[in-house]
């Protein structure tokens, strides 16, 4: 039977990925190096943790932290806002057909990490998890 390259179940293409950890290189070095010309935004130390495109490669999603988790809004603000200059220096090191259309989000894997480390922490959990060691121990 012939596979559904749109079904809701698939994941994004080995194309998809490797254009986005392009993008996430390029942009994290734009930005590291201050090439920007917002001096609010070459103030801000921000982390790219990841870039999802969209299957025709048209539209990516940067997600964002920037630096000790404070001023999101601010600095989802003036990367917006300066979007059409990022897009030109992700043209200007890629070879790509389009520059895509930038998305920005705040990346929330940190504060998941953290609410994991809590569950792990509570006794409960530990108890569930050492089990063996317990019945070892006995």
């Amino acid at each position: 039977m012939a596979k559904n390259r749109h079904s809701e179940g698939a994941g994004p293409s080995q194309r998809q990925l490797r254009v986005g950890e392009l993008i996430r290189r390029v942009l994290s070095q734009v930005l590291a190096r201050g090439e920007v010309h917002d001096p609010e935004l070459n103030a801000m130390s921000i982390t790219v943790g990841e870039v999802r495109t969209s299957p025709d490669l048209k539209i990516a999603t940067v997600y964002v932290m920037p630096l000790g988790g404070g001023r999101r809004e601010d600095a989802i603000t003036a990367l917006k806002r300066n979007r059409g200059e990022l897009r030109r220096a992700i043209m200007r090191d890629m070879s790509l057909k389009y520059a895509p259309d930038l998305r920005f989000l705040i990346d929330e894997t940190f504060d998941r990490m953290d609410e994991t480390r809590a569950l792990f922490d509570r006794d409960e959990v530990r108890r569930d998890l050492g089990g063996d060691e317990a019945e070892e121990e006995a």
